[in-house]
C-alpha cells in the first residue's frame, strides 16, 4: 500500500465513518505511525517530505478538513526546533513528539497587533539561566492537548537588530493558562484557543536561534503549503457530492447529471483542483530543496517567505471558494442547510484565505518583496 493509499483508508475508516471526537482520531492516527509525518526518522517521524505531506493533507482533508489542519500545524514550531534549536533541545522535543505524537501549537497572535506582528506586546526577559515569557496570545490551534508552545515575543533585552524572539514553552509549565475552545464557524474538529503566559520561565536554551519574526516566516512556509493543499482535497469531495447528486436529481424528463450547464460547471471543477494540486506539489519542491540543503536553516533564515508558499495559498484560497460557491449552486437550497455536507464544507473552506495570514496580506507581502523591486522578479 502506498502512503496516498495508507492515508486514504485511515480517513475513510476514522473520520468519516469512525467517533467525531478528536482525542479518539489522534490516537489511531499515531497508531497508524503518521503522527508528526514530518519529523526525522531519527526523532520517530517518518521523514517525509513536504511533497508527501501534501498528498496526506489532501486525503484528510477529504474526509475532514478540521482533522488535517490540527495534524498539520504542528509543522511550524517542530520544524523551526529542528532547523534553530540546539541538540539538547532537539532530542527533547522532537523526540517527546515522535514517541507519543503529542501536538505542536504556535502562539503569535494578540489582540492589537492582528497581521502587524512588530507590534507584539508579549515579552521575553532574560533572567540568569531562564527566560520569563508574559502575554495574551489568540488563536492557538491544538494549545490545551500540546505537548509545547511555540511563543514569539519582544526580547526585552535583545539587540536592535533581533527584537523578538521565539521561544519553545512547555504547555505544562507554571504560568501557562489555556482558555476553553472558542466556537467557530468551520473546522469544528479544530480546536483554537486564547493562551495567557504570566511570568512563564523556561530554560535559555529553549529560545531558538535567530530574530523571532524570521524564523516564523520560516516555518510558516510549511504550513502554508499544507494548507492550500486542504483546499484540494476539500474540492474533491465537493466535486464527488456534486456528481453523486446530480446522477439523482431529476431535471425535466432527465437528471441534472446529463445536463450541459452541469458538465461545464464539473470541468471547471476539475480544472481547479488540478491547477491547486499542481501549485501545492511545486511549492513543496521548492521547500523540499532547501530543506535537503544541509545548510538550510541559513538559507531559509535569508530567504524567509517563499514566494511559491505564498502563492499556492493565496490561490487555492480562492479557487477553492470558486468551487465551495459551485457546490452550493448544485444543491441549491439544500446546499444552505445542515441536511448535507455542502455547507459545513464552504464554511470550512473559508479558513483557507484567512488562517496564517489573510490574502489581502499575503498579496502585500507578493508585492512588496517579488513584484515592486525589479532585482527579485522572475
Amino acid at each position: 500500500m502506498d502512503l496516498r493509499q495508507e492515508v486514504r483508508a485511515f480517513a475513510r475508516t476514522h473520520l468519516l465513518d469512525g467517533p467525531p471526537d478528536l482525542a479518539s482520531r489522534t490516537a489511531a492516527w499515531h497508531a497508524a505511525g503518521l503522527a508528526n509525518w514530518w519529523l526525522p526518522v531519527e526523532h520517530g517521524g517518518r521523514g517525509l517530505s513536504l511533497r508527501e505531506g501534501v498528498d496526506v493533507v489532501d486525503e484528510l482533508a477529504y474526509a475532514d478538513a478540521g482533522f488535517a489542519f490540527s495534524s498539520l500545524v504542528g509543522v511550524i514550531g517542530s520544524t523551526l526546533v529542528d532547523l534553530y534549536g540546539d541538540d539538547r533541545l532537539r532530542a527533547e522535543v522532537l523526540g517527546d513528539l515522535g514517541r507519543d505524537g503529542g501536538f505542536f501549537a504556535t502562539a503569535v497572535t494578540e489582540r492589537d497587533a492582528g497581521s502587524e506582528l512588530d507590534r507584539l506586546q508579549t515579552t521575553a526577559v532574560p533572567k540568569g539561566d531562564t527566560v520569563v515569557v508574559t502575554g495574551e496570545k489568540l488563536f492557538s490551534t491544538n494549545a490545551d492537548r500540546a505537548r509545547y508552545l511555540l511563543v514569539v515575543a519582544r526580547h526585552e533585552a535583545g539587540a536592535a537588530d533581533q527584537p523578538h524572539v521565539a521561544v519553545v514553552v512547555p504547555r505544562d509549565a507554571d504560568g501557562v493558562a489555556v482558555s476553553e475552545p472558542w466556537r467557530t464557524t468551520g473546522l469544528t474538529g479544530s480546536p483554537v484557543h486564547r493562551v495567557a503566559l504570566a511570568d512563564c520561565a523556561v530554560p535559555t536554551g529553549h529560545v531558538l536561534d535567530g530574530h523571532g519574526l524570521r524564523l516564523l516566516e520560516v516555518g510558516l512556509n510549511a504550513s502554508r503549503v499544507l494548507i492550500a493543499a486542504t483546499a484540494v482535497g476539500m474540492a474533491r469531495r465537493i466535486r464527488d457530492l456534486c456528481l453523486d447528486f446530480a446522477g439523482r436529481r431529476r431535471l425535466r424528463d432527465g437528471v441534472l447529471g446529463k445536463h450541459p450547464l452541469f458538465a461545464d460547471k464539473m470541468a471547471q471543477v476539475e480544472v481547479e483542483i488540478e491547477t491547486m494540486r499542481s501549485q501545492c506539489r511545486a511549492a513543496a519542491a521548492d521547500y523540499d530543496a532547501v530543506r535537503d540543503d544541509p545548510d538550510a536553516a541559513r538559507r531559509f533564515a535569508r530567504r524567509g517567505a517563499l514566494k511559491s508558499a505564498l502563492v499556492a495559498k493565496v490561490f487555492c484560497g480562492q479557487a477553492g471558494w470558486r468551487v465551495a460557491s459551485t457546490g452550493s449552486e448544485v444543491f441549491g437550497g439544500l446546499g444552505y442547510t445542515d441536511e448535507v455536507p455542502i455547507g459545513a464544507l464552504m464554511r470550512d473552506m473559508r479558513h483557507v484565505s484567512l488562517v496564517e495570514g489573510g490574502e489581502d496580506v499575503l498579496r502585500d507581502v507578493v508585492y512588496r518583496r517579488f513584484t515592486a523591486p525589479p532585482v527579485r522578479r522572475a
